[in-house]
């Protein structure tokens, strides 16, 4: 979507039937007992917060969690790797949404060298099981991965060190993303080979336009949730499934 005032009268108009048809979702979900849980994976300023929080301005607070775990305490580092992911996990009714998940240890903890090779290892090969028991215990588990270029990370990246009103969202790890860009690229590609699965599979979604990005993930959640809704499906140039082939044909920035 451009910066023209009709398109943005458009994403307007859209958002507004979209997260409509969220709320509407959401009552019945809640007298269903629907549980649950979408999680948002992706670079450094690939927009999990832009799009989660389009997702949840008009939900029930009550029954809404949006979920950002800070780095591990001492006595967390000494627990089950998911284990405090676990307390997080939706109960009957309620929507949940992981703004960086366990998968933080497929992608930050393995560049930075926050874990080691053999608990980065043991991470890929019990995640799928895992998830595979959340699945079969209720609860409808989403997964999306928003993909940025690198010439559109270094400019949101610039905006956040000069705009004020961002200031709290500058990190530490800002300047790393820049420098271990093709870490990241190698660890988000292994990531995704070995995680993705009929069960829990991933979505892909290109974040250089962030309208166009919201909207995407907006019309497969609720696809995903409400197949019955009469919701488009979403542009196919901004978001698909992955699968292996996304490695090496372009579908994936470098």
């Amino acid at each position: 979507m451009s910066n023209h005032p009709d398109a943005t009268a458009d994403y307007d108009a859209e958002l507004i039937a979209l997260q409509t048809a969220l709320v509407r979702y959401q009552q019945r979900a809640i007298e269903a007992g629907d549980k649950v849980l979408v999680i948002f994976e992706g670079r450094d300023t690939a927009g999990k917060d832009g799009v989660i929080k389009r997702i949840t301005e008009h939900l029930s607070v009550r029954n809404t969690r949006v979920v950002a775990l800070p780095k591990p305490d001492e006595r967390e580092r000494s627990e089950w790797y998911f284990q405090r992911y676990v307390a997080h996990l939706p109960a009957a009714g309620e929507l949940v949404l992981f703004n960086r998940s366990w998968y933080n240890r497929a992608g930050v903890e393995l560049v930075m060298g926050f874990c080691t090779l053999e608990e980065h290892e043991a991470f890929l090969r019990q995640v799928a099981p895992f998830e595979a028991m959340l699945t079969q215990s209720g609860i409808k588990l989403v997964k999306f991965w928003l993909d940025i270029s690198r010439d559109e990370q270094a400019a949101r990246l610039k905006d956040r060190r000069t705009d004020p009103l961002k200031a709290l969202k500058v990190s530490p790890l800002d300047a790393v993303a820049e420098t271990k860009w093709s870490a990241y690229s190698a660890a988000r590609d292994e990531m995704l080979r070995r995680t993705d699965n009929g069960t829990t599979p991933w979505m892909i979604v290109h974040t250089d336009k962030k309208k166009d990005a919201r909207v995407a993930v907006m019309r497969h959640l609720l696809r995903m949730l409400d197949p019955e809704a009469d919701t488009a499906p979403p542009d196919p140039e901004v978001l698909s499934a992955f699968d292996v082939s996304a490695l090496s044909d372009g579908r994936l920035e470098p």
